[in-house]
């Protein structure tokens, strides 16, 4: 199983990026999602969404940040809107299967700067 994220970036504070991630192998999806870890701290959730489109967000980016995926894809994507210098982190894009199978794409690295 692979993940490939793509869409990090610089972006000035206030400013806006999206991330996509899409999977490929054998699996069976139960919910897709993205974490990140900012330098110096531990991997935290970022938001997650299962087969069923209900999604979950940390209270840090709960109404900047939208979740969606597309299963014909296999994509899950992070629309991120109104950017801080605190959103700064590698983000991960995470699969878990229906097996309790967990996968994490490469990271991309999303800078913001103030």
């Amino acid at each position: 199983v692979q993940l490939q994220a793509c869409g990090g970036g610089l972006v000035q504070a206030g400013g806006f990026l999206q991330l996509s991630c899409s999977a490929s192998g054998s699996f069976v999806i139960d919910t897709l999602g993205w974490y990140r870890q900012a330098p110096g701290k531990q991997r935290e959730l970022v938001a997650t969404i299962t087969t069923n489109d209900v999604a979950d967000y940390a209270d840090s980016v709960k109404g900047r940040f939208t979740i969606s995926r597309r299963n014909a894809k296999n994509a899950v994507y992070l629309q991120m809107n109104s950017l801080k210098p605190e959103d700064t982190a590698v983000y991960y894009c995470n699969l878990r299967g229906a097996y309790s199978d967990i996968y994490w794409g490469q990271g991309t690295l999303v800078t913001v700067s103030s």
